[in-house]
């Protein structure tokens, strides 16, 4: 019998006796009762597959080229790491700069990079354009320590204001914002958004906290988006949300309608269905974002009086500068307002000391 061998396809006989073919590199198999090896069918497909595989071998970012530090950097661990909700918004940017993907890293600098920035801005949006810069400066980040770019390109490039007329990005709830949105939410998406206000949170931190990460009443939890360990203490108010929300035998404290964890895709879904809801009857106004919990919290601390040290610790940020951030909106007048009257007290002091 005359043996038959076509290049990148293995074909044999398994443990039951029966021929297979499959491709070496692709896996892909070849029906051989549709297609006998030998056969004018199984040439064609044997080709057809070949075919299909340097196709897809083409589309493969190529070493030394933009493409090619991309698909290092996710390779990382670094990247690997990172939240679900990241890695998508990564690999987005990623699909933005495809159609550049084949450019030599040879010939990126700060002004190319920047005239990308501006691209994406024109055909996309801002907030696009600086999700891009911000994706860029992680990879040439981990790529310089290997050898694959000189310097950090993406790093100087001027990021782009957000448009006033979109007002602020996650703005704090109003009072009556939250009691409108928890009186409306079905109860496994109320629980997930109290633990969010009580707690500051992010969506994707809060629908992973796990059973096992409560201590007491004290949550200790990884941020998923820094790593940086938050030590968040359970009050009385998401005490009773917690007691009040469908019981569930999920690992994670939260769990969806279905009694399962949180995906953050599902909870994205339901908190903007209801959302649209709420906007079209006119109950809420526009602008309200998860996120913008994690503001209300700082916002109320700050108000209260809170340091920015003290905000940053509970929101588990680095910098006392992020516990600002959080919180800038915060309404200072009564805090200013005492301030104001310190400083009076001193400066008639001194008065009085210069003039006796």
């Amino acid at each position: 019998m005359t043996s038959v061998r076509v290049k990148g396809f293995k074909i044999f006989k398994d443990r039951h006796g029966k021929q297979r073919c499959y491709h070496r590199r692709s896996g892909l198999k070849i029906d051989l009762q549709i297609a006998p090896i030998g056969s004018p069918d199984f040439f064609a497909e044997c080709a057809r597959i070949a075919a299909l595989e340097n196709a897809q071998k083409s589309l493969e970012p190529k070493l030394g080229t933009l493409g090619g530090l991309i698909h290092e950097y996710f390779t990382e661990e670094h990247f690997q790491n990172l939240s679900d909700a990241s890695k998508r918004e990564y690999r987005m940017c990623a699909d933005l700069l495809h159609p550049i993907q084949d450019t030599p890293v040879h010939v990126i600098t700060t002004p190319l990079i920047a005239r990308i920035h501006d691209k994406i801005a024109k055909k996309k949006s801002g907030d696009k354009a600086n999700r891009v810069r911000t994706f860029l400066i992680q990879v040439f980040k981990f790529g310089i320590p290997k050898g694959l770019v000189e310097k950090n390109f993406a790093q100087d490039v001027i990021p782009k204001p957000r448009p006033k007329d979109l007002g602020y990005q996650n703005r704090p709830w109003k009072q009556a914002e939250v009691k409108t949105v928890l009186k409306h939410a079905s109860p496994a998406l109320r629980a997930a958004l109290a633990m969010m206000l009580c707690t500051g949170l992010d969506p994707s931190d809060a629908i992973s906290v796990t059973r096992d990460e409560i201590d007491g009443d004290t949550i200790y939890k990884n941020r998923n988006k820094t790593q940086s360990g938050a030590a968040v203490p359970i009050g009385s108010t998401l005490r009773d949300e917690l007691n009040r929300a469908p019981s569930h035998s999920a690992e994670t404290v939260l769990a969806s309608s279905k009694g399962t964890p949180w995906t953050y895709d599902g909870l994205s879904s339901a908190w903007h269905r209801l959302k649209k809801k709420l906007e079209a009857n006119g109950k809420i106004n526009s602008g309200l974002t998860m996120k913008g919990l994690r503001h209300t919290m700082a916002t109320s601390l700050r108000e209260a009086g809170l340091s920015e040290r003290d905000i940053s610790d509970l929101l588990a940020q680095k910098s006392p500068a992020m516990g600002l951030h959080y919180s800038r909106n915060a309404n200072l007048a009564r805090k200013n307002e005492a301030t104001i009257k310190i400083w009076e007290q001193e400066n008639e002091r001194k008065n009085k000391l210069s003039n006796p």
